[in-house]
């Protein structure tokens, strides 16, 4: 079995992609209802032109992600192409050795602190190692987030040379993060501040962001390279991918176990022709 093979095999195991991830088909579609209403949340940054309607972003997502094209096809298990994630992993693989080659400059950040920056700092760190300049900036910058709830107190932090958000105040209910916990967030506010830091040090615009959510769409919309991961229920990344606004967004579940992610960025990173970094 090859790595491609054996990678294949691991997505499938864990729920990475397949023919049942574990977000649900009625989350997917509610968030597609919420995308071609322009709602703000679901956006991620992104004013996508053309607007889609509800039908057009179905079939974006069957083309991009693999999800179910049946629009009948309304609870229960929904599915992402192991094929598609693949392929979009070589493509990552690609940008990553292009900047690899150009001793580019790299800004790496997520919105699933918890999940996915393991996989982002192991491609940094290997760009770093391979000569790139790694961008770590905006730690301790205070700002407020809009939410549902209303606006909450957050701050930029670094998990190794990842940039993440972290509360600044309590939880008002179970699972809300409290003072200091790592947040998840969708907000492109994060790399907007990042790169605004990055400008008021006097450096020009890094020549890769690594990312999700709306670290790709915010870096997208400025016209910088970005690549990374999205669900199947996170629209905005493809939309933004379709535009050609981001190079690169790979299709995966994207709330699994974080060592579930560390197959996918060594494959990465063997691909690119780097050698894996160990933390």
């Amino acid at each position: 079995m090859n790595a491609r093979e054996e990678l294949r095999a691991h997505l499938l195991k864990h729920r990475l992609a397949g023919p049942e991830v574990p977000t649900p088909r009625q989350n997917n579609l509610r968030h597609y209802r919420l995308f071609a209403q322009a709602d703000p949340r679901s956006l991620m940054g992104l004013e996508p032109e053309p607007r889609r309607d509800e039908a057009a972003v179905l079939r974006l997502m069957v083309e991009r992600v693999g999800v179910n094209p049946d629009p009948r096809h309304l609870e229960g298990p929904d599915s992402i192409d192991p094929e598609l994630a693949l392929a979009a992993l070589d493509r990552l693989a690609e940008l990553v050795r292009r900047t690899a080659d150009k001793r580019g400059s790299v800004l790496a950040g997520t919105g699933h602190p918890t999940k996915l920056a393991g996989f982002h700092n192991a491609l940094a760190g290997a760009l770093e190692a391979a000569g790139c300049t790694v961008h770590t900036p905006a730690r301790g910058v205070r700002f407020r987030e809009p939410t549902p709830e209303g606006e909450r107190p957050r701050y930029l932090d670094l998990v190794d040379r990842v940039v993440v958000m972290r509360a600044l105040d309590g939880p008002e209910r179970p699972g809300r993060p409290g003072p200091g916990d790592l947040a998840h967030t969708h907000s492109p506010l994060p790399v907007r501040l990042a790169l605004t830091a990055l400008a008021d040090a006097g450096h020009r615009p890094p020549d890769l962001v690594l990312g999700d959510h709306g670290w790709l769409c915010g870096a997208g919309r400025l016209g910088i390279p970005a690549g990374g991961i999205a669900d199947c229920n996170d629209v905005a990344p493809f939309a933004a991918e379709a535009a050609g606004l981001v190079e690169v967004v790979v299709p995966l579940e994207d709330g699994s176990a974080p060592d579930c992610y560390r197959p996918l960025s060594d494959y990465v990173l063997q691909r690119a022709d780097l050698a894996p970094y160990n933390s």
